[in-house]
C-alpha cells in the first residue's frame, strides 16, 4: 500500500479514499441548510459547541474568507452532497454563515475570458 499523504489519514496514494464519503456525514444525504454549489460560506469566529470530525475541521479552516460550496468540496475531495451536509452542520452550530453569491460584485473580466479561450485553443 502507498504512503499516506500529508493532508490527512483518510486518503492513500494507491487505494484512494480509505473510508466511504457517506461515512463522513454519518450516512446523511440531506443538509438542514439550503445550499447550492455557488453558495458562499464564511466562518463566524464562533467556536462550535459540537464535536467536529476531521472533515468538519478542514471545511471550517477553508472558510476564513467567503468560499463556495463547490470549492470546499474540491479541496476536501468529497461529493458535493456530503460537503453540503458537513457545512450545514457548521451553519447549524453557528460556526459558519452562508449567503447566495453576488454576481454583480465581480463583473466579468473580458480580458481574462479571452486569455482562457486562447489557452484552450492552444491545447487543442
Amino acid at each position: 500500500m502507498g504512503s499516506l499523504p500529508q493532508d490527512g489519514p483518510w486518503l492513500d496514494d494507491a487505494a484512494g479514499r480509505l473510508i466511504r464519503p457517506y461515512t463522513v456525514s454519518d450516512g446523511r444525504t440531506r443538509p438542514t441548510t439550503e445550499l447550492d454549489l455557488l453558495s458562499m460560506v464564511r466562518a463566524t469566529g464562533m467556536e462550535p459547541l459540537m464535536h467536529l470530525g476531521p472533515e468538519h475541521t478542514q471545511a471550517l479552516g477553508l472558510c476564513a474568507h467567503p468560499t463556495s460550496v463547490a470549492e470546499i468540496a474540491a479541496y476536501l475531495r468529497l461529493p458535493a452532497v456530503v460537503t453540503k451536509v458537513l457545512l450545514s452542520d457548521l451553519v447549524d452550530c453557528g460556526a459558519l454563515t452562508t449567503h447566495a453569491p453576488r454576481f454583480d460584485d465581480q463583473p466579468t473580466d473580458l480580458t481574462l475570458l479571452e486569455a482562457v479561450l486562447d489557452g484552450l485553443r492552444r491545447r487543442l
